[in-house]
C-alpha cells in the first residue's frame, strides 16, 4: 500500500513539475510575446544548424564546416536563399529534407509560428495567442498593442487567418509543383527526380528563398516564359503576404470590403515590379555580359523576371555580378523595400514605403492627415514606418562597413549582398561564398535581423512600455 502511495506521489510530483514548466512557458509568452517569438525562431535556427553539422547531412558523409552550416541554417529559416556551398550537390537527402522543413517554418512567419506553438502547448487559441498572431499581420500590435483602427485581419478572424496560412501553403506549393514537374521532365530528369526537385523549386519560390536544387542551375530556363512565369507566380503569392491572400479570399467568397492594407500592398507591389523592370531593361540594354545579346523580347522577359525577384525571390537567370553599378543600385532599393507585410518576403515592406510616400504627399499638399482610398491613416503608423526604415538602414550600414573592412571589396558588391541578406532576398554578386568566416557570420546576423523584423526586434529589446502621465512644453526644431 505504501509503495503504491509512493508511486502516486512521484507521478503527482512529475505532473506538478511539468505543469510548473508549462506555466512558466505560458507566462513568458504572455508577458513578452515578441521575445518569445524571437526565442522560438532562434531556437529553430540552432536546431537546424546542429542537424546540418552532422556528417550524414552532407552528400560525401563528411561534417560540414560549422560556419557554412550555420549560414545555411539561418538562410533556410530566414528564407533568404544566399548560400556559401553548392546547394544542388553539397547536401544529402537528409540535409535537403531538413532545409526544406526550415524553409516551410520560416515561410510561415516568426510570430505566426509562435502562435501555432502556443496553440499546441495550451490546446486552445487564447487571447494572447490571438494577439501574437495578429501582430504578424500588423506590426502595430507589437509596437503599441491593440489599436482601434480596422486591421488587415481582425482579432476575431485569427483562427481563419491561421487556417488560411496552412491551407494556402499546401495548395499553392502543390499547384506550383504540378506546373514545374513537366518542364523538368522535358529537361531530362527521371520522374522521381523531377517530382522531388519540382517540389523543392515550388517551396523555394513560395517561401521566397531562391535556392536552386538542380546541378545545371537556371541556365536551361533563362528564356523559358513558362518556367520563369511559374516561379514569378510562386514568388508573388508568397511575397504579397497572408493578410492579402486572406482578404482576397474573403472578397471572392462574400464580396467583403477590400481593406486599405490589401489595396496599398497590391498597388505598391506591382507598381515597383513595373518600375523595376523598366529600369533594369533601360540600364542593361547594351550590357553584353547580361542581356545585351538577347532579342528585345528576351530582354523584356529577363528584366521583368529580375524585377519580380527583387521582391525577395532570389532566383536569377543572369550573372548579377556583371551588371552595371547603376543597375545594382536600383536593385538595392527594390530589395530594401521587399514584399508585403506578414509574407515570406523580407525588407521594410511595400506598405511602409507607401505610408512614407503618402506622408510626403500630404505634407506637400498641406494636408494634416494622410489619406488613401478614402481612408485616413493615423500618425502612429507613420512613426512606425520611419522607425522601420531607420532600424533597417542602420543594420545595413553597420554590416556593410564591417564587411568592407574585412574584405576590401568594392562598395557596390558589398552593399548589394548585405541588402540582399537583410531583405532575405537571396540575389548575390558572387561575393557571399568567398567571404571569410567573420563576414559570413555578419551576413547571417543581417539575415536574422531582417527576418525577425525591425519592429519585432525593437519591441523585444524594450523592457516595458512607458506611459507618460504629463505633457512637456512644445518646441519646434528646424527641419530640412
Amino acid at each position: 500500500m505504501s509503495a503504491n502511495l509512493a508511486v502516486r506521489r512521484r507521478l503527482h510530483d512529475d505532473r506538478t513539475t511539468a505543469q510548473r514548466l508549462r506555466d512558466g512557458f505560458d507566462e513568458f509568452a504572455r508577458r513578452w510575446p515578441a521575445r518569445f517569438a524571437i526565442l522560438v525562431f532562434t531556437t529553430l535556427i540552432l536546431v537546424l544548424w546542429g542537424l546540418l553539422c552532422l556528417p550524414f547531412a552532407s552528400a560525401d558523409g563528411s561534417a560540414t564546416d560549422p560556419v557554412d552550416a550555420l549560414f545555411t541554417a539561418v538562410s533556410s529559416i530566414c528564407v533568404t536563399g544566399l548560400s556559401t556551398v553548392d546547394m544542388s550537390t553539397h547536401w544529402s537527402v537528409f540535409g535537403n529534407v531538413a532545409i526544406l522543413v526550415g524553409l516551410e517554418v520560416g515561410g510561415i512567419g516568426v510570430l505566426t509560428l509562435a502562435s501555432l506553438l502556443g496553440l499546441v502547448v495550451s490546446r486552445r487559441l487564447g487571447l494572447r495567442s490571438k494577439l501574437m498572431a495578429a501582430s504578424d499581420t500588423n506590426p502595430s500590435r507589437v509596437h503599441a498593442g491593440p489599436i482601434s483602427e480596422s486591421q488587415a485581419v481582425r482579432l476575431g478572424e485569427i483562427g481563419g487567418m491561421l487556417a488560411t496560412v496552412a491551407g494556402s501553403v499546401l495548395v499553392i506549393e502543390a499547384a506550383l509543383t504540378v506546373l514545374i514537374v513537366p518542364r523538368l521532365l522535358i529537361e531530362g530528369l527521371d520522374p522521381w527526380a523531377a517530382i522531388w526537385k519540382g517540389f523543392y523549386f515550388a517551396v523555394s519560390a513560395f517561401t521566397n528563398a531562391g535556392f536552386v536544387p538542380t546541378e545545371f542551375g537556371m541556365e536551361p530556363f533563362e528564356h523559358d516564359p513558362w518556367f520563369l512565369g511559374v516561379l514569378s507566380l510562386g514568388v508573388t503569392a508568397g511575397a504579397l503576404g497572408f493578410p492579402v491572400i486572406f482578404g482576397l479570399l474573403r472578397w471572392a467568397r462574400v464580396r467583403a470590403r477590400i481593406t486599405l492594407h490589401v489595396k496599398l500592398t497590391l498597388v505598391t507591389f506591382f507598381g515597383l515590379v513595373v518600375l523595376g523592370a523598366l529600369a533594369v531593361l533601360a540600364l542593361e540594354w547594351n550590357n553584353a555580359a547580361t542581356i545585351g545579346a538577347e532579342s528585345p523580347g528576351e530582354k523584356a522577359l529577363t528584366a521583368t523576371f529580375l524585377s519580380f525577384m527583387t521582391r525577395s525571390g532570389g532566383f536569377s537567370t543572369v550573372d548579377v555580378g556583371q551588371m552595371h553599378g547603376s543597375s545594382l543600385l536600383v536593385m538595392d532599393m527594390l530589395m530594401f523595400v521587399g514584399g508585403g507585410s506578414a509574407s515570406t518576403a523580407g525588407g521594410i515592406k511595400v506598405t511602409t514605403l507607401a505610408v512614407l510616400f503618402l506622408a510626403a504627399f500630404a505634407e506637400a499638399r498641406g494636408d494634416t492627415d494622410m489619406q488613401a482610398f478614402g481612408r485616413r491613416i493615423p500618425q502612429d503608423v507613420l512613426r512606425l514606418g520611419v522607425s522601420v526604415v531607420l532600424w533597417g538602414a542602420t543594420i545595413v550600414a553597420v554590416c556593410t562597413v564591417a564587411i568592407l573592412q574585412l574584405t576590401g571589396e568594392p562598395l557596390d558588391r558589398v552593399l548589394f549582398d548585405v541588402i540582399s541578406a537583410f531583405a532575405t532576398c537571396g540575389l548575390s554578386t558572387g561575393l557571399t561564398p568567398d567571404l571569410p568566416p567573420a563576414g559570413k557570420v555578419i551576413l547571417a546576423a543581417a539575415m536574422w535581423a531582417g527576418r525577425v523584423g525591425t519592429v519585432t526586434l525593437a519591441a523585444a529589446l524594450a523592457a516595458s512600455t512607458r506611459r507618460q502621465l504629463f505633457t512637456r512644453a512644445e518646441e519646434r526644431p528646424i527641419v530640412g
